[in-house]
């Protein structure tokens, strides 16, 4: 490998010295490869910032200022051009006008940003920008931007439990005929979102089995959040599966079983299954009838009609009471 780009937010806050170290003893370890890096909005060159007065390996070249600078490597080619952030935001939209050329046949350009916060910018944008190559961070998804010629490598493991689906790095190789890249998925750990649909056979039991042999089959190493959608027994509460998998206390409380299971949350989107007209019917005169009346006519997958589930079962657990 020629070149290791890092688009910005290598730490995901200021990053202390010992793990600077730690990343250099990295870095020494490559002994034909040139890196690259500038910081993002997370690592930011503050003013007591380590990066700021940190020495790299020669292999290694961070781009510090805050304005576009660039960097020529004549052996492969290639010059890299990019900047770091200095504070948390920089709202300006990207200036296709002071991005540099260098001296090379083939230029790519290091980005962190694309939200309205982030140094904005448009696909077209870095269409006029015509750089062979545009590596770009910030957002944590992978993507592709443009076909061959700018992406996102997002992160190598997932940051959140919004960051589903695969993460890793862009590979790719830049030759007279134009650049080919790839997506190569590294991560040890996803962040997965199950739906799962209950009908009113369900039990709690049911429920939890069901869950369980889901994590069985695609791995304990994950971490897991349950929707459950569809329509329950009325009788039915799924809040016994909660308290089972003990999701309303911390991790460090969890016993080492229910953590090997690394369930982030149940979230319960499902109905009661009324046969609205039969109730109606059997309570005409009273006001659970003239409240089934009043809703009757929204369909079943409107807010209405979940007011309308949530008011009977409110009134029916009175009843019973």
């Amino acid at each position: 490998m020629d070149l290791l780009l890092i688009a910005g937010d290598l730490f995901h806050r200021q990053p202390l010295l010992r793990e600077l170290k730690e990343v250099r003893y990295l870095f020494e370890k490559l002994t034909v490869t040139q890196v690259v890096l500038i910081a993002g909005n997370h690592d930011y060159m503050k003013s007591d910032s380590y990066y700021r007065t940190f020495r790299w390996p020669e292999h290694v070249h961070m781009l510090t200022g805050e304005t576009m600078q660039i960097i020529d490597f004549p052996n492969i080619h290639t010059s890299v051009c990019g900047c770091s952030y200095h504070t948390r935001e920089k709202k300006e939209k990207l200036d296709i006008k002071s991005l540099k050329k260098g001296q090379e046949p083939f230029e790519i350009l290091l980005l962190h940003g694309g939200d309205e916060s982030h140094i904005p910018f448009t696909k077209e944008d870095l269409i006029k920008a015509d750089f062979d190559y545009t590596a770009l961070g910030h957002i944590h998804k992978p993507q592709i931007i443009i076909e061959g010629k700018a992406a996102y490598s997002g992160a190598l493991e997932p940051i959140d439990k919004n960051d589903v689906g695969a993460h890793g790095y862009i590979t790719g190789e830049i030759t007279e005929r134009g650049c080919n890249i790839r997506f190569v998925p590294v991560n040890k750990r996803s962040y997965i979102h199950k739906e799962m649909k209950v009908t009113p056979e369900f039990t709690e039991n049911k429920l939890r089995e069901e869950i369980e042999n889901y994590i069985q089959r695609n791995g304990n190493e994950h971490f897991y959040k349950f929707i459950l959608n569809g329509f329950r027994d009325p009788d039915i509460s799924f809040d016994s599966v909660e308290n089972y998998f003990d999701l309303r206390n911390t991790y460090t409380h969890r016993s080492s079983e229910n953590q090997k299971r690394n369930i982030l949350e149940i979230v319960d989107e499902t109905q009661p299954s009324y046969d609205f007209a039969k109730l109606k019917e059997q309570h005409e005169d009273d006001i659970l009838g003239a409240f089934i009346e009043a809703f009757s006519e929204y369909p079943s997958d409107s807010m209405e009609h979940r007011a309308l589930c949530e008011g009977v079962q409110a009134m029916m657990d009175t009843r019973k009471g």
